[in-house]
Protein backbone atom coordinates (compact mmCIF):
# COMPACT_ATOMS: atom_id res chain seq x y z
CA UNK A 1 0.00 0.00 0.00
CA UNK A 2 1.14 3.26 -0.83
CA UNK A 3 -0.17 6.80 -0.40
CA UNK A 4 1.39 9.70 -2.49
CA UNK A 5 0.49 13.00 -3.39
CA UNK A 6 -1.18 13.64 -6.74
CA UNK A 7 0.34 17.28 -8.49
CA UNK A 8 -1.43 17.53 -11.37
CA UNK A 9 -4.40 16.63 -13.46
CA UNK A 10 -6.17 15.77 -10.41
CA UNK A 11 -9.42 15.20 -11.85
CA UNK A 12 -8.39 11.98 -14.07
CA UNK A 13 -9.46 11.05 -10.47
CA UNK A 14 -13.16 12.34 -10.52
CA UNK A 15 -14.96 8.96 -10.22
CA UNK A 16 -13.54 8.65 -6.96
CA UNK A 17 -14.29 12.52 -6.16
CA UNK A 18 -17.44 11.90 -7.17
CA UNK A 19 -18.20 9.03 -4.76
CA UNK A 20 -17.43 11.71 -1.95
CA UNK A 21 -19.13 14.24 -3.40
CA UNK A 22 -21.57 13.77 -6.14
CA UNK A 23 -21.86 17.43 -7.82
CA UNK A 24 -18.51 18.15 -9.98
CA UNK A 25 -18.85 21.89 -9.60
CA UNK A 26 -18.80 21.79 -5.93
CA UNK A 27 -15.48 19.78 -6.07
CA UNK A 28 -14.16 21.96 -8.18
CA UNK A 29 -14.88 24.73 -5.45
CA UNK A 30 -11.76 23.20 -3.67
CA UNK A 31 -9.67 20.94 -5.84
CA UNK A 32 -7.03 22.81 -7.56
CA UNK A 33 -6.37 24.78 -4.01
CA UNK A 34 -5.84 21.62 -2.21
CA UNK A 35 -3.79 19.05 -1.60
CA UNK A 36 -4.71 15.74 -3.07
CA UNK A 37 -3.07 12.31 -2.00
CA UNK A 38 -4.32 8.90 -3.40
CA UNK A 39 -4.09 5.07 -2.14
CA UNK A 40 -2.73 2.93 -3.82
CA UNK A 41 -2.67 -0.94 -3.66
CA UNK A 42 -2.20 -2.59 -6.89
CA UNK A 43 -4.20 -0.12 -8.18
CA UNK A 44 -5.72 3.18 -6.99
CA UNK A 45 -8.48 2.12 -4.36
CA UNK A 46 -8.61 5.95 -2.29
CA UNK A 47 -8.38 9.32 -2.36
CA UNK A 48 -7.94 12.47 -0.31
CA UNK A 49 -8.07 16.58 -0.42
CA UNK A 50 -7.32 18.65 2.47
CA UNK A 51 -6.94 22.21 2.47
CA UNK A 52 -5.33 24.79 5.08
CA UNK A 53 -8.20 27.09 6.44
CA UNK A 54 -6.30 28.86 8.74
CA UNK A 55 -5.91 29.32 12.68
CA UNK A 56 -4.77 25.87 12.51
CA UNK A 57 -7.54 24.25 10.66
CA UNK A 58 -6.52 21.64 7.78
CA UNK A 59 -10.18 20.45 5.99
CA UNK A 60 -10.55 17.51 5.13
CA UNK A 61 -12.62 18.35 1.92
CA UNK A 62 -12.88 14.38 -0.08
CA UNK A 63 -12.07 11.37 1.36
CA UNK A 64 -14.05 8.40 -0.43
CA UNK A 65 -12.63 4.46 -0.76
CA UNK A 66 -13.85 3.01 -3.98
CA UNK A 67 -16.71 0.65 -3.45
CA UNK A 68 -15.35 -3.09 -3.86
CA UNK A 69 -12.41 -2.02 -1.78
CA UNK A 70 -14.39 -0.32 1.41
CA UNK A 71 -14.16 -2.41 4.90
CA UNK A 72 -10.77 -3.17 4.68
CA UNK A 73 -9.39 0.05 6.31
CA UNK A 74 -8.46 2.17 3.60
CA UNK A 75 -10.35 5.51 4.80
CA UNK A 76 -8.65 4.97 8.20
CA UNK A 77 -5.22 4.52 6.77
CA UNK A 78 -5.64 7.50 4.79
CA UNK A 79 -6.55 9.84 7.80
CA UNK A 80 -4.22 8.19 9.61
CA UNK A 81 -1.70 9.55 7.07
CA UNK A 82 -2.97 12.97 7.03
CA UNK A 83 -2.78 13.07 10.93
CA UNK A 84 0.81 12.11 10.86
CA UNK A 85 1.74 14.30 7.84
CA UNK A 86 0.65 17.62 9.04
CA UNK A 87 0.69 17.11 13.06
CA UNK A 88 3.01 20.39 13.99
CA UNK A 89 1.94 22.46 11.49
CA UNK A 90 -2.09 22.28 12.32
CA UNK A 91 -3.85 22.26 15.31
CA UNK A 92 -7.09 20.12 14.05
CA UNK A 93 -8.22 18.01 10.86
CA UNK A 94 -12.06 18.89 10.29
CA UNK A 95 -14.03 17.19 8.54
CA UNK A 96 -17.71 18.26 6.50
CA UNK A 97 -20.27 15.78 5.80
CA UNK A 98 -23.74 15.04 5.66
CA UNK A 99 -25.70 13.68 8.76
CA UNK A 100 -25.53 10.45 7.07
CA UNK A 101 -25.52 6.55 9.18
CA UNK A 102 -22.37 5.75 6.85
CA UNK A 103 -20.15 8.58 7.59
CA UNK A 104 -20.86 10.14 10.69
CA UNK A 105 -20.03 6.90 12.71
CA UNK A 106 -16.65 6.11 10.50
CA UNK A 107 -15.28 9.40 11.90
CA UNK A 108 -16.34 9.00 15.24
CA UNK A 109 -14.36 5.80 14.83
CA UNK A 110 -11.47 7.50 13.57
CA UNK A 111 -11.30 10.31 16.63
CA UNK A 112 -13.28 13.13 15.15
CA UNK A 113 -15.91 14.18 17.22
CA UNK A 114 -18.90 16.89 16.30
CA UNK A 115 -17.81 20.52 16.43
CA UNK A 116 -20.93 22.57 14.38
CA UNK A 117 -23.42 22.21 11.92
CA UNK A 118 -24.16 24.07 8.73
CA UNK A 119 -27.77 24.08 8.68
CA UNK A 120 -29.12 23.80 4.67
CA UNK A 121 -25.80 23.18 3.50
CA UNK A 122 -26.98 20.34 0.91
CA UNK A 123 -29.97 21.99 0.21
CA UNK A 124 -28.91 25.32 -0.44
CA UNK A 125 -25.61 24.02 -2.44
CA UNK A 126 -26.68 21.26 -4.24
CA UNK A 127 -28.91 21.49 -7.79
CA UNK A 128 -30.50 17.83 -6.84
CA UNK A 129 -30.98 16.17 -3.21
CA UNK A 130 -28.02 14.49 -1.59
CA UNK A 131 -29.43 10.64 -0.24
CA UNK A 132 -27.13 8.74 1.78
CA UNK A 133 -27.81 5.24 3.02
CA UNK A 134 -31.63 6.10 2.38
CA UNK A 135 -31.44 9.59 4.36
CA UNK A 136 -32.05 12.67 2.22
CA UNK A 137 -29.08 14.90 3.49
CA UNK A 138 -29.98 18.28 4.72
CA UNK A 139 -27.26 19.73 7.28
CA UNK A 140 -23.76 19.83 7.01
CA UNK A 141 -22.25 18.07 9.92
CA UNK A 142 -18.47 19.41 11.01
CA UNK A 143 -16.47 16.85 12.95
CA UNK A 144 -12.76 17.98 14.33
CA UNK A 145 -9.93 15.65 15.39
CA UNK A 146 -6.57 17.00 17.48
CA UNK A 147 -3.51 16.46 15.53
Amino acid sequence: MEIRQVMEDKKRYLPLLLLADEQEDMIDRYLERGTMYVLDDGGVVGECVVTGEGDGVLELKSLAVAPEAQGKGYGRALIDFLCRTYRGRFRVLQAGTGDSPLTVPFYKRCGFVRSHVVEGFFTDHYDHPIIEAGVRLRDMVYLRKTL
